[in-house]
């Protein structure tokens, strides 16, 4: 830790893992081991699936192959990381790399989220307005969607983490948390945090509360839509669609608040358990979405199995 006149500037932080919960950490590392795997392994299969057949260079496949890229890369900012701590004990990480962290932790989180409002329009697009489908969704738009969606990543996420560097960190640098994140690492300051709490509040109400809100009214829209179809084999085909999809974005969603909200206004909940679920919602998202998505779309499933069975012949 380097001290001068005016301000505390640390040099790396330590980060424990999970309090309270140090000698399971070992036993903890095993299911979250292997979800990281299912998730590299499932995301990577269907952005391969994606990039080979040409004919899956659709709207609703490329978005699919955005939400795996995203998911292959937010879970391997984080995992990683924990896993060593799981493994080997308490882990330091100096300044910039936390801050790096952090800020790829955030902006993956948001980019996520933008990936299933793009994806619940796609979807909102081709069942409602099946005649301006093609117009609505060109090549350009879905290149469009992919810059924004990472400028408003960049640009949303950016100023909470300059907001860290405008702290004095006078309560050590012991980082009870198996990542960088905002504010476990605002709460080491002895100044005011409340720029810190109120800028994240206000930002994540803004992006994945409003994304949250636009979701949902685009799935009403579907499902009231789906209700009025003729062919009763139609209406189940779709509510067996949306249903699982519907149950994705409820998990990622719920996750990601309970633990946004309960990491600042839940001082009655355990460290143990905060820490716990701002693990899982990083993790259980990426690892449920190329099973979802993937076995509920025939053509990437019909894929998926072709390459993993190139002799073998497919009837359905």
């Amino acid at each position: 830790m380097l001290l001068n006149s005016t301000h505390t500037q640390l040099t790396s932080f330590l980060l424990t893992g999970v309090p309270g919960l140090e000698e399971f950490q070992v036993w903890i590392s095993i299911p979250f081991s292997f979800m990281y795997l299912l998730a590299v392994l499932g995301n990577g299969l269907v952005m391969a699936t994606v990039a080979w057949d040409r004919r899956l260079h659709e709207p609703m496949y490329l978005f699919l192959a955005m939400l795996a890229l995203n998911d292959v890369f937010l879970c391997t900012v984080t995992v990683p990381k924990m896993l060593l701590i799981f493994w080997q004990g308490p882990s330091p990480s100096t300044f910039p790399a936390c801050l790096t962290q952090m800020f790829f932790v955030h902006a993956l989180f948001l980019s996520e989220s933008a990936v299933l409002l793009a994806m619940a329009f796609d979807r909102y697009a081709a069942i409602c307005v099946p005649l301006h489908y093609a117009t609505l969704l060109t090549g350009s738009v879905i290149a469009k969607v992919g810059v924004a969606l990472v400028a408003r990543s960049v640009v949303v996420v950016t100023p909470g983490v300059l907001f860290i560097l405008r702290l004095d960190f006078c309560r050590g640098n012991v980082v009870h948390h198996t990542y960088c994140e905002n504010m476990g690492i605002a709460k080491l300051a002895c100044n005011s945090i409340a720029l810190n709490s109120v800028y994240g509040l206000t930002a994540a109400l803004l992006t994945t509360g409003l994304d949250f809100v636009l979701i949902s009214v685009s799935y009403w829209l579907i499902l009231r839509t789906v209700l009025r179809l003729p062919s009763r084999q139609a209406r189940t085909k779709a509510f067996g669609t949306c249903g699982a999809h519907i149950c994705i974005i409820l998990i990622f969603y719920t996750l990601a608040f309970f633990s946004f909200f309960t990491h600042r206004f839940g001082h009655h909940v355990p460290r143990h358990t905060l820490i716990l679920l701002a693990n899982l919602y990083l993790l259980v998202p990426p690892t449920m979405n190329p099973i979802v998505y993937g076995i509920k779309t025939k053509e990437i499933r019909m894929k998926v199995i072709g390459l993993l069975s190139p002799n073998k012949m497919i009837q359905e």
